[in-house]
């Protein structure tokens, strides 16, 4: 059986064999249950633990986690500074005490709470990382010990200097303090700054809520979007192309040639600034008819060719 699997398991009996904690709407309930739910003794802890390993016993590993939910809940509140939320915490810290319940051995001499705090922190700091922040902050070991002690140790540093001084309270470290954290934390002086740098910037949505103010215009999305490869307006600029080429020529092929060289002299023989072509009368002279005839045979041209270089994309 995989890991994940007896997980699962485990999941699914603790919460089948253990009448005394009901289903609950609300955190505080659930709080509320688990710190009623009885602790172990060393003797049953023992025996319970035991028997899992063993036997595998799924009833005594559900024993095992219920007599510990309380102190999940108890780490969860160490990181509520972060701004998470306190169930998904807690429901994190779970699957790390199922973890350590799976792999706790009772002859290593050491109670399972103490054994437990090591997965139940791993798992929280794990959910912390990923959710925190929609950029991660911490990859390396070094980056993840600065990023949950350093804004703790600079709390301190600044009470102290504050107290000693007598200076006010300020949220810039100094280079001193910067050296200080860099010698306490055993991290280099540089990453103490970069990560003081991303802890204090916050995030920036790219498309924000829609609202009455002019906030949405300053929003990266207007600045960082890039509308000339839209899909839609790249497959737009490329039918115009291809209806200015070979659609035009396409559709002058449908015109008899009376009409086709009406068309061209009324608008394919003009300059940018509007001079060159003939005008409807010059036409009309020409074929010894009225500019109103030339006119409508211009409009019945135009049609003509609109319909058939509308056509054209669905034919190809």
């Amino acid at each position: 059986m995989t890991s994940t699997t007896q997980t699962t398991a485990l999941a699914a009996a603790t919460a089948s064999q253990w009448p005394a904690l009901p289903a609950l709407g609300n955190l505080d309930a659930y709080i509320s249950a688990v710190n009623r739910m009885p602790m172990l003794t060393p003797e049953e802890e023992q025996a319970y633990a035991r028997r899992l390993r063993d036997h595998n016993d799924v009833e005594a590993a559900g024993r095992l986690v219920m007599s510990h939910l309380r102190v999940v809940v108890a780490v969860s509140r160490q990181y509520l500074g972060y701004g998470l939320p306190q169930g998904d915490l807690i429901q994190e810290g779970n699957i790390g005490l199922m973890k350590a319940v799976r792999r706790f051995d009772p002859d290593q001499g050491v109670r399972l709470v103490s054994y437990a705090l090591h997965w139940i922190k791993a798992e929280i700091h794990e959910y912390i990382l990923k959710n925190w922040r929609m950029v991660k902050v911490a990859t390396t070991k070094a980056q993840r010990k600065l990023f949950f002690n350093l804004r703790s140790l600079k709390n301190e540093l600044k009470a102290e200097h504050a107290m000693t001084d007598g200076e006010s309270y300020r949220s810039a470290l100094t280079d001193a303090e910067i050296d200080q954290m860099a010698d306490q934390l055993k991290v280099k002086r540089e990453e103490v700054i970069e990560m003081e740098t991303r802890l204090a910037g916050g995030d920036v949505l790219l498309d924000p809520t829609p609202s009455d103010d002019d906030s949405a215009y300053l929003a990266p999305i207007a600045y960082l979007s890039d509308h000339s490869q839209e899909p839609t307006a790249v497959l737009e600029s490329r039918e115009r192309d291809a209806l200015a080429s070979t659609g035009i020529e396409k559709a002058l092929d449908t015109l008899d040639d009376r009409s086709r060289r009406i068309v061209q002299e009324r608008w394919l023989n003009v300059n940018d600034d509007g001079s060159g072509g003939m005008t409807l009368h010059e036409l009309a002279s020409e074929y010894g008819v009225s500019a109103e005839r030339i006119r409508q045979i211009e409009a019945a041209a135009m049609k003509k060719m609109r319909k058939a270089m509308t056509a054209e994309p669905a034919a190809a």
